[in-house]
């Protein structure tokens, strides 16, 4: 691959990826020790100084306390990464991206490019990294990524370029580059997300020289993905798959492979300690965000924020189980799945479709189970003798009737709640529908 985008985009994406659907993604770092508002905290307080954030600091510290006096705060006392390993196992999750660096520029390793603002010289005094890449690739079947901030806020050096319009490239050649090179070398991760261009180009940043090196000679040249966050400009163009904005959610076909990153706490990626019970999306809206991205041929990457001291709250535990609970059901209408010729269905709202080339089977996954216990279904087309309608996780056929040309009306089951294969969405297995 040539140094250039349209070398770049034109390599295949490594199957595993699309085959894979469902990830999470995990915010974590010094921004987690305040954890009070966004993991955007040192930015909101020192540089746009909104007042939440001015008051918190003015009322719990003390006069000149500093952002890097949070860092010995990290401390991570708790950080047991077997079981966050096997948390994410119980997911369903097929793939982890952890932030071994936020906009904040503190690594979760011992970057030797980042001297002593870095987990192992502050704070837990651990490589970070290295302990949750072990346990994750012992324990689980996961693909191992990290996310990586090219920019960072308060740098002198990316200050100084940016005074200069980025026509001096301090930052990146001695700073976010050497990084990059550092953790593919030492961890080989399977997934580079990049994240925050500070308005420079792709041009100041040397991504394409960076991707090419990454796709021709790097230790994970032949199963690294990439996202498209590589420089001003390149999110939605550029890259190995798109993700556009955050919590990117099309309700449509994309042309490319995509990606919708999203959080279950509403409105932060890292941990909040202010945060309220309904600032957590419920398990049915998850599912709801799962079925209609992957219908939609994208990837569903789901953030929880760790605490300071190394616990995956109890609610993103819950969470995790409750989807993982849900794919040991119905994870063939999503693992490996392709896009059907329709997405979602025309006659029933909160239907979405999904198509198993191998089996050659049409999943519908049907989000409110209707009071009639009668389906009506406007896109399939079956044939009488051929169709079979299955409910996931239960045994017997279901019986169904065509509505002429196209649709079919499905009974579904009458179960009690204790007979039910699930508590929340339920998928049909249509063979033989066209």
């Amino acid at each position: 691959y040539e140094p250039t985008w349209s070398s770049l985009d034109a390599r295949p994406l490594p199957a595993w990826f699309d085959e894979a659907k469902f990830g999470v993604f995990i915010h974590w770092g010094v921004f987690s020790v305040p954890s009070f508002g966004s993991e955007w905290f040192w930015w909101y307080w020192q540089k746009e100084k909104r007042q939440p954030y001015v008051k918190f600091m003015d009322t719990n510290y003390p006069p000149g306390f500093s952002y890097e006096d949070f860092g010995p705060l990290f401390t991570a006392e708790f950080f047991d990464p077997n079981q966050w390993a096997d948390i994410l196992k119980a997911s369903g999750a097929k793939y982890v991206v952890l932030t071994s660096k936020h906009h904040e520029g503190f690594t979760l390793w011992g970057s030797k490019y980042s001297w002593n603002w870095n987990a192992v010289d502050v704070g837990p005094k651990r490589d970070l990294v290295a302990e949750l890449a072990t346990s994750v690739r012992n324990r689980t079947d996961l693909h191992f990524g990290l996310y990586h901030s090219l920019f960072e806020w308060f740098n002198p050096l990316f200050l100084e370029d940016a005074t200069n319009a980025f026509k001096t490239r301090k930052f990146p050649t001695s700073k976010s580059l050497p990084e990059l090179y550092e953790i593919v070398t030492k961890y080989q991760p399977e997934i580079i997300w990049s994240d925050g261009d500070g308005d420079a180009p792709d041009t100041y940043w040397n991504s394409t020289g960076f991707l090419a090196w990454l796709y021709n000679d790097s230790p994970v040249r032949d199963t690294v993905v990439t996202n498209d966050r590589w420089g001003a400009g390149s999110i939605c163009a550029h890259g190995g798959f798109y993700t556009c904005s955050d919590r990117y959610s099309p309700g449509h076909l994309l042309p490319r492979k995509w990606e919708n990153c999203m959080t279950i706490d509403r409105s932060s990626w890292g941990y909040r300690r202010d945060a309220r019970l309904r600032d957590y999306l419920a398990i049915e809206d998850l599912l709801k965000q799962l079925a209609e991205t992957v219908s939609c041929g994208g990837n569903l990457l789901m953030n929880i924020g760790p605490t300071h001291d190394g616990r995956i709250a109890v609610v993103f535990e819950e969470r995790l189980r409750q989807v993982g609970a849900w794919l040991k059901v119905n994870g063939d209408a999503i693992y490996g799945t392709k896009p059907w010729r329709a997405q979602n269905d025309t006659v029933t709202s909160g239907v979405w479709y999904t198509f198993s080339p191998k089996e050659g089977k049409v999943s519908a996954i049907f989000l409110n189970w209707p009071v009639s216990g009668i389906l009506e279904l406007g896109e399939p087309r079956a044939k009488l003798g051929e169709t079979q309608v299955k409910l996931a996780g239960y045994k017997e056929l279901l019986k169904w009737v065509a509505l002429g040309e196209k649709g079919m009306v499905i009974a579904l089951p009458q179960l009690t709640p204790q007979q039910m294969p699930c508590q929340w969405g339920w998928t049909l297995q249509l063979t033989d529908v066209n």
